[in-house]
This record gives C-alpha cells, structure tokens and sequence, in this order.
C-alpha cells in the first residue's frame, strides 16, 4: 500500500470495469440528481472560503474541513463523472479550493505551527494526488512525518487509515502498515451488524473510501469485506433511509459502488433523489432547510450551509461513483492530472 498513488486521469481509468447491469441502472436520474447537487455547491462558494484567522483562532471544523471535503469529492467527479458539464462544474470547484489554500502555502502554515497534527498532511494529500504541489509543504511534511511523535499509534484506527491514504498520495513511506491498521477498523473486524449506531456506520463508512481510495482504487477491497458489506448495507440503508438520515444513505450508497458489481439500490437513489431540494441541495437529515441566499462570513457561513454542504457534496459524489460504474472504461486514457495554470480559475 506504500508509494504515491497514480493520478486519476478520465472515466474509470483507476476503477476495474465492474460495473452494475447497464440495463438497472438509471442514469438519467444519477445525472440529474448530481449536477443539481454541483451547481447548489457551485452557489455556496462564498461559505467555502477560508476567513483570515484560518491558521490562528478559527474553528477548523467549521473553515479547513469543508474546504476540504470540497476538494476531495469534486476532484474526483471531475474526473470520474461521463458528462463534461458536470466535470466542467467539479474541475471549477476544485479549482476554486486550491486557490483558496494559497497554491498549498496554507498547507505549510499550518504544519509550522502544529508539526504533530494530521490534518493539514491529510489536506495536502488531495491536490498533491491532483499533481499540484507546494515545495514549501514537501519539504515540511518530509521532516515531521519522520518525528517519533507522528509514529504514535492513535486511538481512531479510521483515521490512521486516513493519513497512511494521504502518505501514500504524497509519497511519503507510511508510518505503519496499511493492513494491519484496516483489521482494528469498524469494517476490518466486521462487527455483528445488529449492534452498530450511527456514527459506527459512518467509520465503516469512511474505511471504505480510505481503503479505495475514495472509490478509485476498489480492487483494494478484500472479498471477506466486500461480502459482509453486500449482505448489510442494503438493511443498513433501509434504516437510515427511514430516519431520514440522508448524508448517511449517501454515504452508504457510495459504499455500495465501491464494492465489485456495484450493486444498484434503484429504491434507495429514488429516495434520495425525493429528498433533494428544488436548488440542488440536500438535507443531512429531515426536511430541507429554509432557503437561505446570504453568503454568510467566512468562517460562520451560516445554518443553512451547515446543515446541508457536506449531505449535498456527498449525494453528487455517490451519483458519480454509481454512474462511472455503469460507464465503460474508455479506450484510451484522458488528458493527465491538472497543472497549476489550470487549477487557477
């Protein structure tokens, strides 16, 4: 699992071509109900961008995290997803989050002044999978994943799963065993899926995307685990579904493509798609939230961009995952990673 993962070039380039039946598969309403998902996040940008205390006082949670999340989920529509305009709208996007971090100096900033926190390694790793990178950042990163203090083991096995995923995309030697780490996760020791609450169900979750990549890389998936995930994610999906839980059934329904012949929830995407609001957005759960049309400050972008963002992202990131599986892989390979120039919008 060690070394710096090829960049995703084009439709299905990174992905084996396992695909759900053509025939199962409703594209028309993946495609719908992504580009609507894109073009409302189109329209948040202004709640994306990082207020000037982003490296001091402000609350990463509520700043870095959704910038973050921004990029990683748009880089890989931009490069999965069939349709050009719903690429167009990713690549815009994702553009827009490397130049909001500075071309990456944001990245250095924050590393001089926590050398022992993960995350802005964790966020670097994403453009630099892109193949945008900040000499600056390297030559920091280079020397502080060597300190003894970021070869602690942590307590959140997921989230170690997180950062050898972004030591990988740098190229950096991972600091302990990719496979070892996996079998102390949620996923990796398939607990009895009857007991698992909520936020169990979101670090399976999140196992999944750190194990493939994000879905680019499902090959990775062992068949002992890709077999327990297709008997429980379908129960899974029906609980949440009726909670109304739906950044969780999107996740979910991500998970689902992940696994090999992707299987396609034609009643749960028709669901999902229900709960979409009339702009695009999706709410994490319940009904949608009031319209709300003011940008917020940055930093403090408002109840409506909280309560929805990260559901939203995430419903367009599952269309594209559900509809690159139903996609051919081309015959010959895309254009390559984006360079600097046009990763400025």
């Amino acid at each position: 699992m060690s070394g710096a993962g090829p960049a995703l070039d084009h439709v299905g380039r990174d992905r084996p071509n396992q695909g759900p039946s053509h025939d199962r598969v409703d594209r028309e309403l993946l495609d719908r109900t992504a580009g609507r998902a894109l073009r409302r996040i189109d329209g948040m940008r202004p709640s994306f961008r990082l207020p000037a205390n982003v490296t001091t006082d402000a609350d990463p949670n509520t700043t870095i995290k959704p910038l973050g999340e921004l990029a990683e989920l748009t880089h890989l529509i931009g490069a999965l997803h069939p349709l050009p305009e719903i690429r167009g709208l990713a690549d815009g996007l994702f553009a827009f989050a490397w130049q909001e971090s500075r071309h990456g100096d944001l990245f250095a900033d924050l590393v001089r002044a926590e050398p022992q926190a993960t995350y802005p390694v964790e966020l670097y790793g994403i453009f630099a999978r892109a193949g945008l990178r900040n000499a600056s950042v390297e030559d920091l990163v280079s020397t502080t994943t060597r300190l003894r203090c970021w070869r602690v083991a942590r307590e959140d096995h997921t989230r170690t799963l997180a950062v050898l995923n972004a030591e990988r995309r740098i190229g950096l030697p991972p600091h302990t065993d990719f496979d070892a780490v996996l079998a102390k996760t949620g996923l990796g020791s398939r607990p009895e899926p009857w007991a698992l609450d909520r936020r169990a169900v979101y670090g399976i979750t999140h196992d999944v995307f750190h194990l493939t990549d994000w879905g680019r890389a499902c090959h990775r998936m062992p068949a002992a685990l890709a077999d327990y995930l297709r008997l429980w994610v379908p129960a899974w999906l029906e609980c949440w579904l009726d909670e109304q839980l739906w950044d969780l059934a999107g996740e979910l329904l991500a998970v689902s493509a992940c696994l090999p012949t992707a299987p396609y929830d034609a009643s749960a995407w028709e669901r999902l798609a229900t709960a979409q609001a009339p702009d695009g957005g999706v709410p994490e759960s319940g009904t949608a939230p009031p319209a709300d049309d003011s940008p917020g400050e940055p930093g403090d972008p408002g109840e409506a961009f909280r309560a929805s963002y990260h559901s939203t992202l995430v419903t367009a990131f599952a269309a594209t995952l559900a509809r690159a599986g139903a996609q051919p892989a081309p015959a010959h390979p895309g254009p390559g990673p984006l360079t600097e120039s046009e990763a400025t919008p």
